[in-house]
């Protein structure tokens, strides 16, 4: 569980950080004023496990300074201190390492800013995998948790890049089993010769070249969760044993003569309409009603616009690697990134960022630094048309 304590002592930003926060489901622990007693603010933290601190510099002071705010938060046994500082001679938004990393400050041009908030967000919350900040995505999120908590099936559908296997990963992070194996598996990916053996796993020369025995990926998940991804593209022939195992939970491998008993929760994602490929025979009836006992759906990204700022902060902090700080967006910046379409979802708008890291100067990106592809909605205007064409030749056919 992700917890982080937030001094209100004259930080401007606090209420708006904390709301922040616990939409993404942080437990925020609301500290007093002005308290400088070894159990860190008054604050009885017996319960908690937060390791976080964030507070202003005007507390810093109060306190004695960042060593001694260092000395009171490691009796507290908190190991990350954020000091938040008004600094109007700040461009944008400023975050450095003190006293050997044991603080982050980050100083802040302008607190209203939804941009410098989730910044100082993502330095809370580092690990977080999950970026959002639209009420769609908080809804999904909210419905996700408590599928997390019951071991049903779940089918995730949605367009391509659309966060289908992040959304998987949350829903393991968040089950009864996310200290077990979350293995993955693109069905798309592999070969069809080769996909029963990678499934359910083979005996020692059961075909040519296995030279070893295999206890293939649904043993390797044993107790944990499997994600099917992109499970539409799996052959017919491979499905009817597919939903053997997902009835009987045993596996059989290949060259194998018994049946072995394996506890894993099954997840499968796919970008395609699944009624269609049902209809038209490619898919079977019985395994999708199988694996669709609770259906999620994943938005394209031009569905959530709010989500596009929180998921670029994230995006450009796994590709910026020559600097300490995530790049400030320019206001000219973000409206381009906001007005755009995407056609090509998160996929697209990291090769955008990814662009634009090459490009901007000084670790500001701005409008000139984002060059959008716009062949891609060319791309999205044919798949359009031939899945019209695909849906025409259905009703001639009918």
């Amino acid at each position: 569980m992700n917890q982080v304590i937030v001094v209100n002592n004259s930080l401007n930003i606090a209420n708006s950080l904390c709301d922040i926060l616990e939409k993404r489901d942080i437990t925020v622990i609301k500290a007093g004023v002005g308290s400088s007693k070894p159990d860190f603010l008054g604050i009885d933290l017996v319960g908690y496990e937060a390791d976080t601190v964030v507070c202003s510099d005007v507390f810093e002071r109060e306190i004695g300074g960042s060593s001694k705010l260092v000395s009171i938060a490691r009796q507290a046994k908190l190991t990350k201190i954020i000091i938040i500082a008004d600094d109007s001679n700040c461009k944008g938004i400023e975050i450095k390492d003190e006293l050997g990393g044991a603080v982050k400050r980050i100083n802040v041009e302008d607190y209203a800013d939804q941009y410098s908030l989730e910044l100082i967000f993502n330095t809370c919350c580092p690990n977080i995998s999950f970026s959002a900040g639209d009420a769609k995505t908080y809804e999904l999120l909210s419905l996700a948790r408590r599928v997390a908590s019951t071991d049903v099936t779940v089918f995730i559908n949605g367009p391509t890049g659309s966060g289908k296997e992040v959304l998987a990963n949350y829903l393991h992070e968040n089950s009864n089993r996310k200290d077990d194996p979350f293995v993955a598996v693109n069905c798309a990916a592999i070969p069809e010769n080769m996909l029963e053996a990678i499934l359910f796993g083979h005996e020692k020369g059961a075909f040519t070249g296995a030279s070893n025995a295999n206890k293939g990926i649904f043993r390797a998940a044993d107790k944990g969760t499997l994600l099917l991804d992109e499970i539409s593209e799996m052959p017919l022939s491979l499905q009817a044993k597919l939903l053997r195992v997902l009835q009987e939970r045993k596996v059989t491998p290949v060259g194998g003569q018994r049946d072995i008993e394996v506890d894993v929760r099954v997840l499968a994602t796919s970008n395609r309409d699944m009624a269609y490929e049902v209809n038209q025979s490619r898919f079977r009836e019985d395994l999708y009603y199988r694996l669709n006992v609770f259906p999620l759906q994943t938005l394209n990204l031009s569905s959530r616009k709010n989500d596009i700022l929180p998921i670029a902060i994230k995006i450009l902090d796994k590709h910026n690697q020559e600097h300490q700080s995530v790049p400030y967006l320019t206001s000219e910046a973000r409206e381009l990134l906001l007005n755009h379409h995407w056609p090509g979802n998160v996929r697209e708008l990291e090769n955008t960022l990814q662009r634009a890291l090459v490009l901007c100067n000084q670790n500001i990106i701005d409008n000139k630094s984002i060059m959008i592809d716009k062949s891609l909605s060319k791309i999205n205007e044919s798949s359009s048309v031939d899945s019209f064409a695909d849906q025409l030749a259905l009703a001639k056919a009918t």
